[in-house]
């Protein structure tokens, strides 16, 4: 592939896919994450409250790689907000993963999963500090947001002293978020695509089944490489290793005509 990593603004590199662990139950993890790294992901992502930062850091141990050759991001919970709140959480974070350093680190969500739309602004700006000290301690390589919008963003810009590197947020095939991707891509923020295939619902729509047939590839792998060409970094995640092995399996382009059938596509979702 020509891809191999995008850039952060301060010039730390990241592999241009990353392996999703969002949903994989802690002993299903260490398998799932053993498979990926044998099959040439060197991107992983986990977090706090995915509850299986313990076995993704075990199956990095184990796999024999050098850890400065993995890019390992794991993030704050979205209740916890504050700055000593923050540390400590980062702290356990590490523990958990049995590592001495992150290489991305992100806020969450804006607000508790439970209280979605909460101001949070304040504690959001106190939780940033505390990964600006991380940061500049040399505990995280690269710091960002996760589910923030342009307001959640900017206010974090207007404060701080470091512009988030990542903003990682839902987008697929239907959902490209062109107004928040766009500021992102004006103030270098790179944006991660989770869900890639939108948990699924990507793979039974007669529209892109009918395009993926046309590039010879499955649904999944056009989807994928759909986020790539909208220059987002996709975090698809799966615990089949021959679907880990599909996934990667990008070395293709889609058509500018293409991209513009695939822009115009909406309500991938069935719960949308």
């Amino acid at each position: 592939m020509k891809e191999t990593h995008f850039t952060f603004h301060n010039n730390v590199t990241i592999p241009y896919i990353g392996f999703g662990t969002w949903q994989i139950p802690n002993d299903e993890a260490y398998p799932a994450v053993t498979m990926a790294l044998k099959n040439g992901y060197t991107h992983i992502d986990t977090a706090l409250a995915y509850r299986n930062e313990e076995n993704v850091g075990k199956a990095i141990k184990d796999s024999g790689l050098p850890r400065e050759s993995i890019f390992l991001t794991s993030k704050l919970p979205a209740s916890i907000k504050g700055y000593d709140e923050t540390i400590n959480a980062f702290n356990e974070s590490l523990a958990n993963l049995g590592m001495d350093y992150l290489d991305l680190y992100l806020i969450h969500a804006p607000w508790p999963w439970d209280e979605i739309g909460k101001e949070c602004t304040k504690e959001n700006i106190e939780s940033w500090k505390a990964m600006e000290k991380l940061y500049h301690d040399g505990k995280i390589r690269a710091i960002g947001v996760s589910n923030f919008s342009i307001k959640d963003i900017q206010a974090l810009i207007d404060t701080c002293d470091v512009v988030p590197m990542a903003n990682q947020i839902p987008f697929y095939i239907g959902r490209d978020q062109k107004d928040l991707v766009d500021f992102c891509k004006k103030n270098r923020i790179l944006v991660e695509a989770y869900s890639p295939l939108a948990t699924g619902d990507i793979l039974i729509n007669p529209e892109i089944i009918a395009m993926a047939k046309k590039y010879d590839v499955t649904t999944a792998q056009l989807s994928i490489r759909y986020c790539i060409e909208k220059d987002t970094l996709p975090l698809p995640k799966s615990t089949h290793e021959s679907r880990i092995i599909e996934n990667s399996q990008l070395d293709f382009s889609i058509s500018p005509e293409d991209i513009k059938t695939l822009d115009a596509i909406k309500d991938v979702r069935k719960n949308d």
